[in-house]
């Protein structure tokens, strides 16, 4: 399941990163704080989502 976990990460990772930072550009925050902190925040999110993903991935294919 780690192997599983390891590619969604990639997946999910830059999805939320860069949801984060459209977000935060949306709303005419266009510092480097800001948008970094936007980027890191949704890599850090995106540990336990994918985490949820994984387990039910792995649980539906295992019967």
């Amino acid at each position: 399941m780690l192997r599983l976990a390891l590619i969604l990460f990639t997946l999910v990772a830059s999805a939320l990163a860069g949801a984060g930072v459209i977000a935060v550009l949306s709303m005419g925050y266009v510092t480097v704080p800001a948008i970094l902190s936007a980027a890191a925040s949704g890599f850090i999110l995106a540990i336990p989502a994918t985490w949820l993903i994984a387990r039910r991935l792995y649980t539906a294919t295992r019967g």
